[in-house]
């Protein structure tokens, strides 16, 4: 018992100390305060029903819905400006693993279906999966995944790091304001890694043998020649292993002629309004994935620094309890149990200071604040 309430203590404590550190990040004090709360509210979810389960979750005040909303759309925060804050964190308070003296990162992509297809970034997906419960194609968002290994060999943890879109959004490369990259899914990927690496310094990439490419050679080759940081590829070979020389030069004559799809949705924006209204949307979507980044490397974090100091059976019965670290679902089970009464034991802190007064204060006045 010593030991559960001690952990409670020193749990929310770090909690604040991670949250604190992003404080910077933000030009205005509500938006911070948003910050607090919506992470928050992210480790401590029951379901995913969006910004519903956070108000329901937190208690929070029912007028918080639209300003939550609002949040994920002002000007006083920038997703770079988050991302490098979060390497920081990672860097300065998780227990990191390194082979030799090397960080190790970890990247994939995943596609997630999606219902709406009007949404910024969906499009038709081919699932390359070998599983048959998957269909052969999907409607969704094509995302990178990055994350770094922490803890030890027998407690391993991939602390995600960022998570973006990687495609569906290249017919918004011209227009005004879009930050949207020419290069493929695959070189996106070690272009993540790279900009991760110049935080944690020489590092090794791990990836499967979808992005072994040339033009993924080419780009880790021209990012090394940088000297600021070496970043290093581990992954497996394709099977077929052939090499072959450059093709020919095209023979004249009749050919098949180019196949060209219909106009992607986004082609038929027209305007700056409508285009800014969907920018908007990917930021907001970005923005999202990065909160949730940070609510699970939080748990994470924990769990890892609490090996052998508190274990499952301590928190909730299992019927096969991990003798290593605590799980993210443990975590986030006891933490939503008991959070409120380890926030009343708490009154300084800043995150008991900010839930609280999103329990009483009246939506309207916080929406004022942040826009």
């Amino acid at each position: 018992m010593e030991q559960r309430e001690h952990f409670s203590e020193k749990g929310v404590n770090f909690i604040e100390k991670i949250l604190c550190h992003f404080e910077s990040c933000f030009s205005r004090k509500a938006a911070f305060r948003w910050f607090v709360a919506i992470t928050t509210g992210l480790m401590l979810r029951s379901d995913k029903l969006g910004v519903t389960s956070i108000i329901r979750d937190l208690a929070l005040a029912p007028g918080c819905y639209e300003p939550m909303l609002h949040f994920f759309r002002v000007s006083s925060w920038s997703l770079e400006d988050i991302r490098k804050r979060w390497y920081s964190a990672v860097s300065r308070y998780a227990s990191l693993y390194k082979e030799g003296n090397l960080h190790v990162l970890v990247g994939d992509g995943v596609k997630q279906s999606k219902e709406g297809r009007r949404m910024p970034g969906v499009k038709k997906l081919f699932q390359e999966s070998g599983n048959s419960a998957k269909p052969g194609f999907i409607h969704g968002h094509m995302f990178g995944g990055l994350g770094i290994l922490a803890g030890g060999i027998r407690n391993w943890a991939c602390v995600p790091l960022s998570i973006r879109l990687h495609d569906g959004l290249q017919a918004a490369r011209e227009w005004e304001g879009a930050s949207v990259s020419a290069a493929s899914h695959v070189v996106q990927m070690v272009e993540d890694a790279y900009k991760a690496a110049l935080t944690f310094r020489d590092s090794l990439l791990l990836l499967d043998r979808y992005f072994l490419t040339v033009p993924v050679l080419k780009k880790l080759r021209g990012l090394n020649a940088s000297g600021a940081v070496h970043m290093d590829i581990v992954t497996k070979a394709k099977k077929p292993c052939t090499a072959y020389q450059k093709p020919g030069p095209r023979k004249p004559g009749r050919g098949r002629p180019p196949k060209k799809g219909e106009p992607a949705p986004l082609k038929c924006v027209k305007g700056e309004k409508p285009r800014r209204k969907v920018l908007e949307a990917v930021r907001a979507i970005e923005m999202h994935m990065v909160l949730s980044c940070i609510a699970m490397g939080i748990l994470q974090s924990l769990s890892i620094r609490y090996i052998g100091k508190i274990s499952s059976s301590q928190i909730r019965y299992q019927r096969t309890p991990s003798k290593g670290r605590v799980s993210e679902a443990t975590l986030m089970h006891y933490f939503r149990k008991h959070f409120f009464r380890l926030l009343g034991q708490e009154p300084g802190l800043r995150i008991t200071q900010i839930i609280q007064g999103l329990q009483k204060e009246p939506g309207e006045q916080w929406d004022s604040m942040v826009s």
